[in-house]
């Protein structure tokens, strides 16, 4: 049987343009590892996947409260259960007030300067989210503040250099990409890709399929393409 994943894409607050690319990027790099994906809005099916067995779940851009209270159940449950969880970008505006998610994904948001240049630094190169980037990386986001965590016992596998940009309020350790197995299942966070056109780019899209099958206790088997990413 396939490995089987939802991707969760529903947004009670702002909602991010580049959704639609991101979802046809996940479900075409699912694809390529032969996994069968379902992608949904609505918290009454993300039930029933993870009750189905789900073995990830993907939160795309999620913001705002997202899930009713059958689904923080389920989520939990799939997730206390061994099932892996990955947030990509804005995952870590969401259920704000659920305790238990701020664990989970590993972090809160607290805005971000304008998009610009960067530098990302790898400070975990053997996992397969980052393995294939260079020690510093450049490249263009909405860098994103965050507040309660990443704590130490997180795995930090990226951060971003202050230095190379303005409006950064973490100082020297400024997390953007990181995972853990503290809630039973493995989580994978990362906070990039904003804008549509990251989900194309071939570098970013390894990266997720490494945070991906890293979350999903796969291995990464087959290349990863370029594809166009339009809204």
């Amino acid at each position: 049987m396939p490995t089987r994943v939802l991707l969760f894409s529903r947004t009670t607050g702002y909602r991010h343009a580049s959704i639609p690319a991101a979802v046809r990027a996940v479900s075409e790099l699912a694809v390529t590892q032969g996994w069968s994906v379902t992608a949904t809005e609505d918290a009454a099916e993300l039930t029933e996947a993870l009750a189905a067995g789900a073995e990830l779940v993907v939160f795309l851009s999620t913001s705002g409260e997202v899930l009713d209270p059958a689904g923080r159940e389920a989520l939990r449950a799939h997730c206390e259960a061994g099932g892996g969880f990955a947030g990509v970008h804005a995952a870590t505006t969401t259920e704000y007030d659920w305790p238990w998610y701020g664990r989970l994904v590993g972090a809160r948001f607290d805005g971000h300067p304008p998009i610009q240049p960067a530098v990302v630094e790898v400070t975990d190169p053997g996992h397969p989210a980052v393995s294939h980037l260079p020690g510093r990386w450049e490249w263009s986001d909405e860098w994103y503040n965050f507040r309660d965590g990443p704590g130490d016992d997180v795995r930090v596998l990226a951060t971003v250099d202050e230095s190379t940009y303005r409006g950064g309020t973490m100082g020297a350790r400024h997390p953007l990409v990181w995972c853990h197995e503290l809630c039973g299942g493995r989580s994978f966070q990362t906070a990039l890709g904003h804008g549509a056109e990251h989900y194309a780019h071939p570098e970013f899209r390894r990266h997720l399929l490494g945070g991906l099958a890293w979350a999903a206790r796969r291995e990464v088997a087959a290349p990863v393409t370029t594809r166009p990413a339009t809204t």
